[in-house]
């Protein structure tokens, strides 16, 4: 009997379908070839290879451009649902790399960023990704912790003291693993192994980031502490070096209307210009019409580029007091896709017909090219509006800056109807010098004209939410949810305490908290009811589904106007083109698949920015203050807890604490619920908002701590122990050395307990 030989079609399938077992052995055992047909199985399989067809590895056969059945792969870091990802050390296929899922097994040891593992691959045509991997077992340990601290030399190497304030644990760094690290120097480390002999885990160093005390190094710190990324891969330089200025090409020419930009002095990019007109439409008597144009940063950072993974990676720019880590390179951010003054630019316009009373009548989008006129300050514009313009200004008055400012009063008219949430927390400016050192704390001014475009860019983030809603078009909503329940108990307690009231028993609106921060206007209370009512909102973040904007108090709302430093809008914009038809460069059905994913990732990164501004700002304010240890300040209390006071000073607005044990020489009950200390002997007590009296102990820049000693506390007698020893010019010393002695009493009471279990 014949042996029938498979023919070329018949390999492939059956390659297909067995992906585990593709020897030549494996071949034949499968159509049933043995003896001399092996022969020609061969010679098919040769002629496959020479033609392209399948692709020999070693003594295993598969079909070029695939991965095979096992392989060593490298894990990366998870996506923003929790979802491990991989891929292969080597790949010689044509195309991109292949999208591997890693399936770990249930009750493994976990697997992190750059392990490596072998495992086993199943193909998966019909999902997202290319390849399903389920490990077989780690060939290769990735750095398990990243931490930035100080070198501190020792015989055998170093040791690494943490920044961070909330982690102690000090880390062993050997000699061959010090990079030549200099003591006090600030250094990267990743952690190379759980624990060494001294009992303290293992470290590498991987950057040296020189002198902590450095002025600069502040920002920096918090950049290397947050993982934000600083530097731009080089294919993504390559591209943003390779766009070129859009054209007229499918786009309106407005570059004849007088668009002006209104920015900080040290404004690093314009995304946005405005222009108003008076509208001549009898039906609308006193109305106005408002152009608002954004850069277009869609026709640049197109659906899956360089540029477009890695701002959707970054998700924002992040801002500090000496520098900026933008989401875009600078040949964008600062160039194309900046509104230049006397440039023709590519934007994205919405146009909004306003009337008399400031309601939003109609609006439209259009694709465009415009030429801003004047690139402006806002203290330049209030002051030509008040009546005192530059030669910039002056000829700009009747055409462009009065009816701007015309159209906010109609706006603040429907503001007043809408009653969004009426916080009045003014922001502190750090000043610096050209060095980097903190020269002083101000106040951040908040001029008509910062409130004038911060209105004109909220109802144009209103316009393109209802625009893509009724485009039906997929979006990225900004929802800001109402407080819960509890967190409204606790805020009613604090206004309470502080002679308010805030209604109860009725569906919450912003009105209401604005009628309870207008009863603490111009009273001691006023920054304690502003800040506890802010600490009472929920956290702003965006989904694709519309859940409101509490805040703002408006149904529909999406950013739209910042798509430089935004990933969120850079997505709306592309919803836009898209619904309007504008170009192929609009929503990519990845983009659309990815909304909700997208949505976690930017809000993620919006929090790890803000806490390393919030970090930065701290480490300045305690640089500023450390020249001023043992001075006296006024505060209040911002915060109680059961290990200590939080205590915001009125002068910078920096926080210290006021550790348990420095408040009095008596035992104090810490109340959860009610946010208050009471001491046991006396019965003071404390709570949020009381006036205090501190002496500045320690200041450490490189952490931003503030370690405070109480002097006076509104209303309570201190006991005359502890005013005695204050007054002897002794700050700082009672509270740290009580402290230390706590801690060698229990750690000395933990070894006798230890001791006595171990001789039962």
């Amino acid at each position: 009997m014949t042996t029938q030989i498979p023919s070329r079609e018949q390999i492939l399938d059956w390659l297909n379908d067995n992906p585990t077992t593709t020897s030549k052995r494996d071949i034949a055992r499968a159509f049933g070839i043995k003896g001399q047909a092996k022969i020609e199985l061969k010679r098919i399989l040769r002629e496959m290879e020479d033609e392209g067809l399948v692709e020999r590895r070693r003594k295993s056969f598969r079909e070029p451009s695939k991965l095979p059945p096992v392989t060593v792969l490298e894990v990366l870091r998870p996506d923003s649902m929790g979802d491990l990802w991989a891929k292969p050390l080597e790949w010689e296929g044509e195309g991109a790399e292949p999208l591997i899922l890693m399936i770990p097994k249930a009750g493994e040891e976990a697997l992190g960023p750059h392990d490596r593992v072998l495992a086993r691959l199943t193909e998966t045509p019909d999902e997202q990704y290319d390849y399903e991997a389920r490990p077989i077992r780690k060939i290769g340990s990735a750095a398990k912790k990243v931490v930035v601290g100080i070198f501190r030399k020792t015989a055998e190497g170093g040791r690494i003291v943490p920044i961070d304030k909330g982690q102690d644990k000090e880390w062993h760094v050997p000699q061959a693993a010090a990079m030549e690290a200099r003591d006090g120097e600030l250094v990267e480390a990743e952690q190379s192994a759980p624990r060494g002999r001294m009992g303290l885990p293992l470290a590498r160093i991987i950057a040296r980031l020189g002198d902590p005390t450095a002025p600069k190094a502040v920002s920096l710190i918090a950049i290397h502490q947050h993982g934000i990324p600083d530097r731009f891969p080089d294919e993504v330089i390559a591209e943003a070096d390779a766009a070129r200025p859009a054209g007229m090409e499918g786009r309106e020419d407005l570059t004849h209307m007088p668009f002006v930009t209104i920015d900080p002095g040290d404004a690093r990019d314009h995304d946005d210009a405005c222009f108003v007109e008076y509208d001549r439409d009898p039906a609308n008597e006193d109305g106005t019409i408002l152009w608002v144009a954004i850069a277009d940063v869609a026709h640049y950072v197109t659906p899956n580029s360089e540029l477009d993974r890695e701002a959707r990676m970054r998700g924002n720019s992040s801002y500090f007091p000496d520098r900026v880590v933008p989401m875009l390179p600078d040949r964008l951010s600062g160039d194309l896709c900046s509104l230049h003054e006397g440039v023709s630019r590519a934007v994205l316009v919405a146009k909004m017909t306003i009337d008399a009373d400031g309601n939003k009548v109609r609006h439209s989008f259009h694709r465009a090219m415009i030429k801003s006129v004047a690139s402006l300050e806002y203290g330049q514009v209030q002051r030509a509006q008040d009546g005192n313009p530059d030669e910039q200004c002056e000829p700009l008055m009747e055409e462009v800056i009065e009816p701007l400012y015309d159209c906010y009063a109609a706006l603040l008219r429907a503001r007043a109807r809408r009653q969004p949430l009426n916080l009045d927390l003014p922001e502190r400016k750090i000043v610096l010098s050209d060095s980097g050192k903190v020269l002083s704390i101000q106040f951040k001014e908040r001029l008509d004209a910062h409130k004038l475009i911060e209105e004109f860019m909220v109802l144009a983030n209103v316009a393109a939410a209802e625009e893509l809603e009724r485009l039906k078009r997929p979006l990225l909503y900004r929802v800001h949810e109402e407080p819960s329940q509890d967190k409204l108990e606790s805020l009613r307690e604090v206004a309470q305490a502080s002679g308010f009231k805030l209604a109860k028993g009725q569906v919450l609106r912003t009105s209401h908290l604005n009628h309870l921060l207008e009863q603490a206007l111009n009273s001691d209370f006023n920054e304690l009811i502003n800040m506890s009512t802010l600490r009472t909102m929920t956290q702003a973040y965006y989904y694709p589904q519309n859940f409101g904007h509490f805040g703002l108090a408006l149904k529909s709302y999406a950013h739209f106007t910042s798509p430089i430093r935004r990933y969120s809008d850079l997505i709306v914009h592309r919803a836009l083109i898209s619904g309007h038809g504008w170009g192929d460069d609009g929503l990519s059905q990845w983009d659309i698949e990815h909304l909700e994913e997208t949505a976690k990732q930017i809000s993620d990164t919006e929090r790890r920015s803000m806490a390393a501004e919030r970090d930065t700002t701290d480490r300045y304010l305690a640089a500023y203050l450390s020249e001023r240890v043992g001075n006296e300040f006024t505060g209040r209390v911002s915060g109680v807890q059961g290990f200590g006071l939080f205590i915001r000073l009125d002068e910078t607005g920096a926080d210290g604490m006021i550790p348990i044990r420095a408040i009095g020489n008596e035992f104090f009950h810490f109340d959860r619920e009610a946010q208050t200390l009471t001491g046991a002997d006396t019965g003071i007590e404390i709570t949020a908002g009381m006036r205090v009296l501190v002496r500045l102990v320690e200041a450490v820049p490189v952490t931003g701590g503030l370690l405070l000693d109480l002097l006076q506390l509104e209303g309570a007698e201190l006991p005359s122990s502890r005013r005695s020893a204050r007054r002897k010019g002794r700050p700082g010393t009672s509270a740290p050395r009580k402290i230390g002695a706590l801690k060698a009493k229990t750690r000395a009471k933990a070894r006798k307990v230890k001791r006595e279990r171990k001789s039962k």
